[in-house]
């Protein structure tokens, strides 16, 4: 497996930045660059350092989708090596959305077909103004089944009737309407939105944040009943009796910052 194309950093604060470096293919993937970014993925969702996951990309694309020499050999598999193939991908899109850090897709430019999924996948999702995006998998006769249920929990079930069966091309703002992406921004301060996101994030409680997010997660969807609300009390008791809630909630009574602003 080259490694190479999916590049890995993580700063002193435990921001990590995984970025798709093929410029010259618009960052499209194939089965090397899934397995590399599932690698990435597993390795991050490990540390326990890390507090907020960046997905980003080099050059004028965020990422064209699949390759097309990935798609001519696709074409000549048969059912089980596509079902393997697909199941790949699969795995790699379910470890971005269970990362327990908080994810922020960094998006500055096109975004088609499977990198759909990926901006789906993740928390947050900024654009740049200049960033467009496309389902276009029925153009050529296929459908976005993987990515299917990341992009339609993130747009809706209407919006994807539409947009599944017609192959449209919508801009950043529509994205931003359908809720695909958190904000638009000018491209020339899309790195400094993205910033501003972090620094607000590693300014509150790390495994608060954590806790945050797995609640969404369990939470969506569930019918609010009594076994849901007794969950929700045992969660905030649990968290408000924990070394990070004590000394949160003496911080702020005491007027002073919590320790772990002080890193």
């Amino acid at each position: 497996m080259n490694d190479s194309h999916v590049t890995l950093a993580i700063d002193a604060r435990g921001v990590a930045t995984v970025t798709l470096d093929r410029p010259d293919k618009h960052n499209a993937f194939d089965d090397d660059v899934i397995g590399a970014l599932k690698n990435r993925f597993d390795e991050l969702a490990a540390n326990r350092t890390v507090r907020v996951v960046i997905l980003a990309s080099t050059g004028k694309s965020f990422s064209a989708g699949a390759d097309l020499n990935w798609m001519r050999r696709m074409a000549e598999y048969d059912f089980g090596h596509n079902m393997r193939d697909a199941e790949q991908l699969a795995a790699m899109l379910k470890a971005l959305a269970d990362l327990p850090q908080p994810t922020i897709a960094r998006v500055q430019g096109a975004a088609y077909g499977g990198a759909v999924g990926l901006v789906s996948c993740c928390d947050i999702a900024i654009a740049g103004d200049r960033a467009s995006f496309c389902l276009s998998e029925v153009k050529i006769g296929l459908v976005p089944a993987t990515i299917s249920p990341y992009v339609i929990r993130a747009i809706g079930e209407r919006a994807a009737r539409r947009y599944f069966v017609t192959a449209e091309r919508f801009d950043a703002a529509r994205a931003a309407d359908l809720g695909l992406v958190s904000e638009v921004v000018p491209q020339d301060t899309l790195d400094g939105k993205v910033e501003e996101l972090v620094d607000a994030i590693l300014a509150n409680g790390p495994e608060a944040v954590l806790a945050a997010k797995d609640l969404v997660q369990c939470i969506a969807g569930e019918t609010i009943d009594a076994e849901l609300i007794e969950d929700t009390c045992a969660r905030i008791a649990h968290i408000r009796v924990s070394t990070e809630g004590q000394e949160g909630l003496s911080a702020f009574l005491n007027k002073r910052k919590p320790n772990w602003q002080d890193v």
